[in-house]
């Protein structure tokens, strides 16, 4: 094919299939000259029939197919039928199952979905967003003394994705938008230091969000919430903050909601 021709991806999982859809896109970020992608994503696979379809109309359309296949049967369903054509098909799951195997002398379960059973660490994940959603935007301050992390910054430094985030890793988070005009809570103040991120960006990055917030919302035209000039009073403020909190800093402006929360999470690591 040549860079203009469309690269089509199957994702075949017989559970949700993120995992694939995960490695997918990491390595596709690799590529970004590569515009022409069409993924298509089947899940829960429950039969060789079905199975056995989807890679056919894999071949017939050139596709890549990625899996994320456990059970025993389908694997070899898949690694046979592309054995015998010319299937461009890779498998994430056998080679390591593989490996463990062989170093621990354990036997794999096979077992579709195993990852999302639910566990406590499950209904962890479930508190822990509840408590996201109930202490975003600082609602309720009485929360703060209640999480793992208080994150606080001026508008759109992305604390609430940020907090979401989080907490599918299970953390408790709550966060306070920083505006010069309103008074702190008391509650702010005392939060253990080691347990505040401040969010630091630069006005042309928060500027540009806020327009597209705005534009989102079928608003525009100019105002204080998108000058370069107001909004660098109100990063200024939130600094003098962040100094008198003695709250850990993150710069945001080149990172990724991901990269941040592992350079949050690591932070404690590193005290």
């Amino acid at each position: 094919m040549n860079k203009n021709d469309t690269l089509k991806l199957f994702i075949i999982s017989d559970a949700i299939g993120d995992t694939s859809q995960k490695i997918t896109t990491a390595v596709l970020a690799q590529f970004p000259e590569l515009t022409n992608v069409e993924v298509q994503r089947f899940a829960f696979i429950d039969s060789k029939e079905e199975l056995l379809k989807i890679l056919r109309d894999a071949l017939r359309e050139h596709a890549i197919v990625a899996s994320t296949l456990v059970k025993d049967s389908f694997n070899e369903a898949a690694h046979e039928f592309a054995a015998r054509t010319s299937l461009s098909y890779v498998d994430f799951m056998t080679p390591m199952m593989e490996l463990i195997q062989g170093k621990t002398g354990l036997e794999p379960k096979h077992e579709a979905r195993a990852q999302h059973k639910l566990t406590s660490d499950y209904f962890a994940k479930i508190e822990a967003i509840d408590f996201a959603v109930k202490y975003d935007d600082g609602q309720d301050p009485k929360g703060f003394l209640k999480a793992d992390y208080v994150i606080i910054g001026p508008s759109r430094t992305s604390k609430t994705p940020l907090s979401m985030y989080l907490a599918n890793k299970s953390y408790k988070v709550a966060n306070l938008p920083l505006i010069p005009e309103i008074p702190l809570p008391k509650e702010i103040f005392d939060v253990p230091k080691e347990k505040l991120i401040g969010l630091v960006a630069t006005p042309e990055v928060i500027q540009r969000t806020r327009e597209k917030r705005l534009s989102s919302l079928g608003l525009g035209g100019s105002s204080s919430y998108t000058d370069v000039a107001h909004i660098k009073e109100e990063m200024d403020y939130a600094k003098e903050i962040y100094h008198e909190l003695g709250a850990k800093t993150v710069e945001v402006d080149d990172m990724s909601i991901e990269e941040i929360a592992e350079y949050i999470t690591r932070l404690q690591i590193d005290r």
